[in-house]
């Protein structure tokens, strides 16, 4: 009996800090909200971007490259443009650097898979395309770090900034609060070969292609999911006048 109540103890104890867990979990930066769009031509600036940059150190596994015709790319386009020498169009969206290899050149961690990033970083703070979309936009020069560059979303980072020919050179100026919080304000300090608005178009190509890559499904699925509500309301209409029918002459 006593070790039955010292367990309660223990539930309820976990049960009232489960809110306060969740509230922790919850802070962090300010993410902005990704621009997506579903238009084509803007997929396939992000797919082509995301194949001739990100996947010279990250794999999309469980995504083929035929399946970039359903952004509009023709399979004789994705042989030209995207196709390594060594793959065929059926094949996945692997690369050939080892993960041995990619833990020795980036402090022991592997560059991850990236075909569900946006599925995987959902979190309270916004959704995981805003998650992407902040962090390819936040990252500034930080001499203390091995690759000389650090992340406000992501701080220690081992990838270091691919983008910032394009973007240019961030610093960070940090804010000490009374209350012992800090809060960091970048300031580009050397300009890239993009405009910041031109940058951040090119940023919401790339994440949106990776939203779709992430479920390329998702608008079909949506428009099922709403014919079927219509079904079932139909269904629902028709029972129920079958019901009132059969037991009219009860009631």
């Amino acid at each position: 009996m006593k070790n039955l109540i010292v367990h309660a103890k223990r539930l309820l104890a976990a049960a009232l800090l489960a809110p306060a867990l969740v509230l922790a979990s919850a802070e962090g930066p300010q993410l902005d909200k990704a621009p997506l769009s579903k238009d084509p031509e803007s997929l396939k600036r992000g797919a082509t971007i995301f194949v001739t940059t990100c996947m010279a150190c990250h794999s999309a596994s469980f995504m083929r490259y035929n399946k970039l015709t359903e952004i509009g790319f023709t399979e004789a386009e994705i042989k030209e443009k995207l196709l390594p020498p060594d793959k065929k169009v059926g094949d996945l969206m692997t690369i050939a650097m080892r993960p041995q290899d990619a833990k020795k050149w980036f402090g022991g961690v592997a560059p991850p898979d990236l075909t569900l990033v946006t599925r995987q970083r959902n979190s309270e703070l916004g959704s995981g395309a805003d998650w992407v979309y902040t962090y390819l936009r936040t990252f500034y020069r930080d001499p203390t770090r091995p690759n000389g560059w650090n992340n406000v979303v992501f701080p220690g980072a081992g990838m270091p900034h691919v983008f910032w020919e394009l973007q240019g050179e961030q610093t960070a100026k940090i804010t000490k609060h009374p209350d012992g919080t800090e809060s960091i304000e970048l300031v580009l300090s050397k300009p890239g070969s993009m405009s910041a608005q031109e940058y951040d178009k090119m940023v919401a190509d790339v994440v949106s292609f990776m939203q779709w890559m992430g479920e390329p499904i998702a608008e079909k699925r949506k428009s099922i999911g709403i014919w079927v509500m219509i079904y079932l309301a139909v269904f629902f209409a028709l029972a129920y006048a079958l019901k009132k029918a059969y037991w009219k002459d009860v009631h």
